[in-house]
């Protein structure tokens, strides 16, 4: 029997979840602290309103499956988030209860029955990505002559070159990029790092982009705001909206498709499919953990399912009969 006095309360498990756990033991980056921070900060609120307790006060046998069923019921009716946003918020809720388990027996039932509960199903929409030109006309569009142009052309140009996420692009420093062996360090989602080569025209915008900078210190932002700090995302968007629209002058579809600056990632990817390179090979170059993550691009890339399907005869189609090329073929056949 567990001693009741020695079993830690709701709030000192959470707390030692968040200090102990996550930031000593598994040492998880600070976006996944702050996901899981923020996920519980919505519960603790829900269940405050629902059941009508203060977030010191909550026990573990509070967080039955019901309650947890209508959290996640909440996010998606009430604060409309979709089911990648439903899952990712279970999915903390889940490792916080994994952990507790070890040092609450007696809510064990609890806890099993929230484990119970399915991950929700959703439709993967299909990739989006661009033609080479289109991704060409899109890299010339910036105005070069001014600062923000020349700026939006070498970033789009190394997300392009890189694959990198936008995170990646405007996290880099100006020391990341080395200009000798032209390689760019990008420092990817949980803190997997990974070195991607430039290309020689990639190079020289990089080169010629760090002389207009007024700080081109090694720590300084590579591609900074105005006032010498990071990039916003809104930022990065809207600079694309305004290089997509330039460019649709020449490629009208372009104006009427949804392109966001993950577009550019998934584009060097599936140009990097058509172009012959192994999947295991573009894994490593978009920084993912498992090459089974990069098998999306093999489906979305409609022109090889077209050459599939050229080699594949209709069940209608006469075989031809098989002819031996000469006599001593029809001899070894024979045989």
């Amino acid at each position: 029997m567990t001693d009741p006095k020695l079993t830690p309360s709701f709030p000192s498990l959470l707390q030692r979840f968040f200090v102990e756990h996550l930031g000593n033991q598994r040492a998880v980056s600070s976006r996944t602290i702050a996901a899981y921070r923020d996920t519980f900060r919505l519960l603790l609120y829900f269940a405050e309103a629902t059941i009508g307790k203060a977030p010191t006060r909550l026990t573990l046998a509070d967080l039955d499956a019901q309650l947890i069923l209508s959290f996640l019921d909440h996010l998606e009716k009430e604060r409309s988030n979709g089911a990648r946003t439903r899952n990712a918020r279970l999915a903390a809720l889940r490792s916080f209860l994994k952990y507790a388990a070890h040092y609450d027996l007696t809510a064990l039932p609890v806890i099993e029955q929230v484990l119970a509960i399915p991950m929700k199903r959703f439709d993967r929409p299909v990739l989006g990505f661009l033609s080479r030109e289109e991704m060409q006309a899109i890299l010339d569009a910036p105005d070069a002559r001014t600062w923000a142009g020349e700026r939006g052309r070498a970033l789009f140009s190394m997300m392009y070159n890189t694959s990198a996420r936008v995170s990646e692009a405007i996290g880099l420093r100006v020391g990341e990029v080395v200009d000798g062996s032209a390689v760019a360090h990008l420092h990817g989602k949980g803190r997997k790092d990974r070195s991607v080569p430039l290309w020689r025209t990639t190079a020289n915008l990089i080169r010629n982009w760090k002389r207009r900078l007024d700080c081109a210190g090694e720590e300084n932002f590579l591609f900074p705001n105005r006032g010498g700090g990071c990039m916003a995302r809104s930022n990065v968007t809207q600079r694309l909206e305004l290089a997509v629209s330039a460019a649709a002058e020449r490629y009208p579809q372009l104006a009427r498709r949804s392109i966001s600056p993950h577009t550019i990632r998934h584009t060097t990817a599936m140009h990097l499919l058509q172009s012959g390179i192994d999947i295991s090979v573009i894994a490593l170059w978009l920084g993912h953990e498992s090459p089974a993550t990069t098998h999306m691009y093999l489906q979305a890339d409609l022109a090889m399912k077209e050459r599939t399907l050229n080699r594949l005869l209709p069940m209608t189609a006469s075989q031809g009969r098989y002819r031996p090329p000469d006599q001593l073929m029809q001899f070894l056949l024979s045989l």
